[in-house]
C-alpha cells in the first residue's frame, strides 16, 4: 500500500448521494462547486479501496493487483464518439488484473453506483484473435471448460442470455462444431460473470473482503483464459514483419 495512506474504511456516507446529483445536474459547474465532497467522499475511497485490495489480492496468493492511477477509470465521460453528451458517470468504477493495468486481458472489474453496483469477470468481448483462441481452447478443452462452467455455476455466476451477446450463426472457422450446446458457446462475443455488491457494503471496510472472495471464485476462470489467449495477444502486441 502507497506510504502514507490509510486502509480503507468505505466510502463516505455522502458518497451515493453525491453521485445520484451528479447524474441529475450532469453539470460542470455544478461538480465544480462540490469537488471538494467528490475529493473526500468518493475519489479519496476510492483509492484507499484499490491500494488495500490490491495488497489484499496479493496476500491471498491471488495474480491481481491495482492501483488509483493505472486501475481507475475516470469520472469524466469520454463523449467524442456517444449521442449521449453527459460529461459525467454516475459511478466509479476500475480494474484488477495481473499488470495493474486496464489493457490487460482478464481480471476483476468493480463497478460502484447507487444502484446495481458489482464485480464482473471475463473476457469482455475480446478482439477477433483472443475470441478464436479461446474458442478453439474451449474445443481442445472440453471436459476442462465444462468442469469450469459448473464451478462457476456453484457459485452463483453465469453467463448473460442477453442476444446482444451472442452471434446468430456459426462463425466461419467453427461451422464444424457439433452439438447444440458448443455451438452456443462458438458462437458466443463475449463471456463475463458478475455477482452484485450490496448498496450498504460501499461503506465498510469488508467491502475488501468481498472483492478477494469473488477473485478466489473466479481464479479457475481466469486461469483458463489466460492460458488460452496469452499467447494470441503476444502475437497481436508484437506482429511479425
Amino acid at each position: 500500500m502507497t506510504a502514507g495512506l490509510s486502509p480503507f474504511s468505505g466510502f463516505g456516507k455522502e458518497a451515493v448521494p453525491f453521485l445520484k446529483a451528479l447524474v441529475f445536474h450532469q453539470s460542470r459547474e455544478w461538480f465544480h462547486d462540490n469537488k471538494k465532497l467528490y475529493e473526500s467522499e468518493v475519489k479519496q475511497p476510492l483509492t484507499s479501496f484499490v491500494e488495500t485490495a490490491s495488497t489484499a489480492l496479493q496476500a491471498s496468493g491471488s495474480p491481481l493487483q491495482g492501483n488509483a492511477k493505472s486501475s481507475t477509470f475516470r469520472i469524466n465521460r469520454d463523449i467524442r464518439f456517444s449521442k449521449d453528451k453527459s460529461p459525467y458517470n454516475g459511478h466509479v468504477s476500475g480494474v484488477f488484473t495481473r499488470t495493474g493495468t486496464k489493457k490487460d486481458t482478464g481480471g476483476v472489474y468493480f463497478h460502484f453506483a447507487p444502484e446495481d453496483s458489482l464485480f464482473a469477470s471475463g473476457l469482455w468481448f475480446p478482439a477477433s484473435p483472443l475470441l478464436k483462441a479461446f474458442r478453439e481452447a474451449i474445443i481442445a478443452r472440453e471436459d476442462e471448460w465444462r468442469d469450469i462452467i459448473a464451478d462457476l455455476e456453484a457459485k452463483g455466476l453465469t453467463f448473460s442470455d442477453r442476444e446482444t451477446d451472442s452471434l446468430k450463426r456459426m462463425p466461419p472457422a467453427f461451422k464444424h462444431v457439433e452439438g447444440e450446446e458448443m455451438q452456443g458457446w462458438m458462437k458466443r462475443k463475449g463471456f463475463v460473470v458478475d455477482r452484485a455488491v450490496k448498496a450498504t457494503l460501499l461503506t465498510k471496510p469488508q467491502l475488501v473482503d468481498e472483492v478477494v472472495a469473488f477473485a478466489k471464485d473466479v481464479d479457475p476462470f481466469l486461469q483458463f483464459i489466460w492460458r488460452a489467449t496469452d499467447h494470441a495477444r503476444e502475437n497481436a502486441d508484437n506482429p511479425k514483419d
